[in-house]
């Protein structure tokens, strides 16, 4: 064999071996050098406060404990694991603890990502897909429990997409996974929704009266699948934690990761949906059930901001086949493994960066953090604070009891919109009753807050403090 042969075939696998790590380790690096990033979210307090509360009691709480205005209100931790882990890496290592945990979850999922993709694709056309997955995650990079069941989506979706593009037998294998996605977020009724299509594509794809046959090998598996998803701490109720939040109605459009995308400035998502129309126009064509797929994740991500995660890195996976066939690339067939060698240096490189991410100085965004004003005002001592929705992450992990925060669920749509409606001052008549109602003692809002205009005004009422991230303001007859 000649040195030219030889060199042709080795470079295609040096390529395929090398760019899962090369896409994680760059990833990782990135986020750590942007690890501020990783904490703009007031949920990374709330959760990691969560944590906190279930290591030092030893189990998980029923009813809620960190409120005043739902205090014992029915109400679980349905994303715990990820609350006992980020927690766990804060008492070991603080706030960059924190980041290097989100940021090693997010860098694996687009590792393991890249290497499914090559199974299928080039790695050019792998690279690309990782890009335009990268934008589209990039606003919801954050310290909380989604990021840590990123690699479990990816490599419980790659499993099925297997199936369907080599028509295999059910991947009972990755069923274990579905036990912990479970118990680190709330999101397993969608590893079971993806079954579905491997169903579908599967009947389409033999004669009816070979249908029987087929729903038979993938009905056992579908249990076992349900089965695995139920095993929590709280048994299958947290696989209706999606319904529950959907139920909240007109309440979402007060949360901005729940709002449906914005197109009033040009943005990743938008450049990349024309992108995608363009190929479309060039073309491009897939199998009825990945169009079907698509579009119901391009639909969720239209719906609500978040779902982009889902649309990132879910829709690759479902392309990457019909697009090999289109544009003749030869399958990988796994040859994106790597050596030991290169694993061995791929580790020592994560060692390394995350050392460095330890010794930085990283904290959550003052915009989150009312620190100053709480200390300033003694919150802590003064009784009922009305706070701005922002702050209750910080509020429960300073151990103040707050109004409101970000646990949707357990506050549920009508509370949600007469709160917003009252501070947004919608009615004014609301927002005295919610005062008097609540035994309000102080109030803690960001300056930007409509109510506050209000509250200058109100002679039961004074301002105590105001800077940049927050206003306080207190009863008179209350100490100062």
């Amino acid at each position: 064999m000649s040195d030219q042969v030889v060199h042709s075939a080795v470079q295609p696998f040096s390529a395929r071996a090398a760019l899962p790590w090369a896409v994680g380790l760059g990833v990782y690096a990135l986020l750590l050098i942007v690890g501020p990033r990783l904490l703009g979210d007031p949920d990374s307090y709330s959760h990691i406060e969560l944590g906190r509360w279930i290591m030092a009691h030893g189990t998980l709480p029923v009813n809620d404990p960190f409120s005043f205005s739902k205090h014992g209100a029915p109400w679980i931790t349905f994303e715990w694991l990820s609350e006992v882990i980020y927690a766990a890496a804060y008492t070991l290592s603080g706030w960059p603890g924190v980041v290097i945990v989100a940021a090693a979850a997010i860098a694996l999922a687009f590792g393991l990502l890249a290497f499914f993709l090559l199974r299928e694709l080039s790695p050019t056309q792998t690279l690309l897909m990782v890009i335009a997955a990268v934008i589209l995650l990039a606003p919801h990079m954050l310290a909380r429990p989604h990021v840590l069941v990123l690699p479990i989506m990816v490599t419980w979706a790659a499993a099925l997409v297997r199936c369907m593009d080599r028509g295999g037998p059910p991947p009972y294998w990755a069923l274990p996974l579905l036990v912990v996605w479970a118990n680190l977020h709330g999101s397993g009724v969608l590893a079971l929704g993806l079954i579905g299509p491997a169903v579908l594509e599967a009947l389409l794809r033999e004669e009816r009266s070979e249908w029987p046959h087929v729903l038979v090998r993938w009905l056992p598996f579908t249990a076992l699948a349900v089965a695995a998803s139920c095993v929590t701490p709280h048994g299958p109720e947290p696989l209706l934690m999606p319904l529950t939040t959907l139920g909240l109605g007109p309440a979402l459009a007060w949360i901005s990761e729940w709002r449906p995308q914005d197109f009033g400035h040009i943005g990743g998502f938008e450049l990349l949906l024309l992108g995608g129309i363009f190929a479309l126009s060039r073309g491009v064509t897939l199998p009825v059930v990945r169009v079907l797929v698509v579009i119901g994740l391009l639909h969720f991500a239209l719906a609500q901001m978040r779902n982009a995660d889902l649309l990132a890195m879910l829709a690759p996976l479902y392309v990457a086949a019909p697009l090999s066939r289109k544009f003749g690339e030869p399958a990988g067939d796994d040859a994106a493994g790597s050596s030991r060698g290169l694993n061995l240096a791929a580790l020592g490189v994560l060692i390394a960066m995350s050392g460095a991410g330890l010794v930085r100085d990283v904290r959550p965004a003052a915009a989150i953090t009312p620190q100053a004003a709480i200390a300033h005002a003694d919150l802590a001592k003064t009784g009922h604070v009305l706070n701005d929705y922002s702050f209750g992450g910080y509020l429960i992990f300073a151990g103040i009891p707050t109004f409101i925060d970000g646990r949707a669920e357990l506050f549920g749509g009508p509370f949600i919109d007469r709160y917003n409606r009252a501070l947004a001052l919608v009615d004014l008549g609301e927002f005295l009753k919610l005062l008097d109602e609540y035994k309000i003692k102080a109030t803690l809002l960001a300056p930007n807050t409509p109510a506050i205009a209000m509250l200058d005004r109100l002679p039961g009422w004074q301002r105590v403090y105001s800077d940049d991230v927050a206003v306080v303001h207190k009863r008179r007859d209350t100490p100062q």
